[in-house]
């Protein structure tokens, strides 16, 4: 599988951004997916995650009530849509998969099997 996140940029505080991760390789329908960010100088951190049947979704606590992970399967995709950006989101967001999920959305990077590329966001004051 391979994953490849989009939809980064420069934007004001306030602002709102959609980030996509297009899968290729196989369907990532059952698969866990989740959103994670790295900002410079401190550890990757998991942001948002989504398991399938029935859709279960799990938020970090600083994003809670601004972002949303949803999945399109027809697309293959996974969205993150963030919404009253804020400048301590900075950071380069990365999507992950794990092949075989559980009943809960797991937090720990050392699950995903695989990650994609990343893609930067730079929210300013």
């Amino acid at each position: 599988v391979q994953l490849q996140a989009s939809g980064g940029g420069l934007v004001q505080a306030g602002d709102s951004l959609r980030l996509s991760c297009a899968a290729s390789g196989r369907s990532i329908s059952t698969y866990g997916m989740s959103w994670f960010r790295q900002a410079p100088g401190k550890e990757r951190e998991f942001v948002a995650g989504i398991i399938s049947s029935p859709d279960i979704t799990y938020y970090a606590d600083p994003v809670k009530g601004r972002f949303t992970i949803s999945r399109d399967n027809a697309k293959n995709t996974v969205y993150l849509q963030m919404n009253s950006l804020k400048p301590e989101d900075t950071a380069v967001y990365y999507c992950a998969a794990d092949r075989r999920p559980g009943v809960n959305v797991v937090i720990r990077p050392s699950v995903y099997d695989y990650w994609g590329q990343g893609t930067l966001v730079t929210v300013s004051s």
